[in-house]
């Protein structure tokens, strides 16, 4: 997610990137398969129908917010994006010149089309509703010149957890006009890294595949919605701890000090030393949790070379002797330069491997991911 994409209106699909940016139509286009691009002209771009073996559906809605326009003639809408709480306000295409109710525009016609999936009562209308994928205009610099069209940011895929008809008013005239007002739940992807697996929506757009087998590659957090409706929201919802997570420049020690030369010998000493350093890391948690005021008991080495992303673990005792909470830990290390970032995927598979009431410790010589890349 947040990953800036690069969008030409000629929808060539041949090349990965374009001037040094991910291509979306690359992205985007289905392998083997000649179905019409997946194009971001509008604000709402809804997919064609397709007719499917067992019921109608429509694959997918790309929405593209553009907030330098926000309050033109064009756009007189502010749509907000809260990435952090998982909650993006979007209002829809319904403009002060529209003529005609808020449904009037093929806009928000699909959008109130797929509403009535989106709040659906069963597992079987939910898994039609056809998945949001968010978009917002970029603004990039190349070669000293600020450039604010041609690029968008991937903010995720999203629920319509609230639809109203709303009034809003001409920033141009006292007019006023009718429009949607829709609240989004964007969904979490951080067991796959922040990343969305786009055989999902090339299944969706397969006419020959049902709405079960569709959904094989749908995120986790989809499929859970799925089943579970309104009430799986809030654990499905996609949350940043972000407050909290410092700059990388703010998590190494000053240049020059005693602490940064300690830092610079431990990843010389322990650098292609995978095993040893996984011991220190179970040290260094033991350490840390065990000065918490909770009792830290040191499990074992995951064997290596097959340890399957967990380098480590250990049991967290909160409370009292006599009634205490056993908390497991799992622990990752990483030697690496202290000057390099662990990638935000690297620490998601982390996370992805925690179950209820666990613990997620990565112990690294570099620094964790900046929060402004991380989500």
């Amino acid at each position: 997610m947040l990953e800036v994409l690069r969008y030409a209106r000629h929808g060539d699909a041949t090349d990965l990137e374009i001037d040094g940016y991910l291509n979306y139509h690359f992205m985007t286009a289905a392998p083997g398969h000649d179905w019409p691009k997946m194009m971001l002209e509008r604000g709402i771009n809804p997919s064609a129908m397709v007719a499917g073996p067992d019921s109608p559906r429509r694959p997918v809605i790309a929405i593209r917010s553009s907030p330098w326009k926000a309050g033109q003639t064009s756009n007189p809408w502010h749509d907000e994006f809260d990435l952090d709480h998982g909650h993006v306000r979007y209002f829809g295409d319904h403009k002060p010149s529209t003529v005609g109710p808020p449904g009037a525009t093929a806009g928000n016609k699909a959008l109130l089309d797929a509403w009535q999936f989106h709040a659906g009562s069963t597992a079987a209308e939910r898994a039609l509703a056809p998945p949001l994928l968010l978009f917002r205009s970029a603004t990039v610099h190349r070669d000293g010149r600020r450039l604010v069209k041609g690029h968008i940011e991937f903010c995720g895929v999203a629920i319509i957890e609230r639809l109203e008809h709303v009034v809003q008013r001409d920033p141009d005239s006292p007019r006023s006009f009718p429009n949607l007002q829709l609240d989004l739940a964007v969904v979490q992807l951080a067991p796959t890294g922040d990343t969305l697996d786009m055989r999902w929506i090339d299944d969706r757009r397969d006419p020959e595949l049902d709405v079960v087998t569709s959904a094989r590659h749908a995120p986790a957090a989809w499929q859970r919605w799925v089943s579970g409706g309104r009430s799986a929201i809030p654990r499905v919802r996609r949350r940043v701890m972000s407050s909290r997570v410092q700059a990388p420049a703010d998590q190494l020690p000053e240049p020059g000090t005693t602490d940064a030369a300690t830092l610079d010998r431990l990843h010389r000493f322990f650098d292609g030393r995978k095993h040893a350093f996984e011991l220190l890391a179970s040290r260094v948690a033991a350490q840390v949790l065990g000065g918490s005021g909770a009792v830290y008991q040191e499990g074992w080495l995951t064997r290596a070379g097959g340890d399957g992303g967990m380098d480590f673990v250990g049991r967290l005792d909160v409370g009292t002797p006599t009634s205490n909470t056993p908390l497991v830990v799992l622990g990752q290390a990483k030697c690496v330069a202290p000057s390099t970032s662990i990638s935000p995927d690297q620490v998601a598979r982390v996370v992805a491997r925690l179950r209820r009431g666990w613990i997620g410790v990565f112990v690294t010589t570099g620094t964790s991911p900046d929060r402004h890349k991380s989500k």
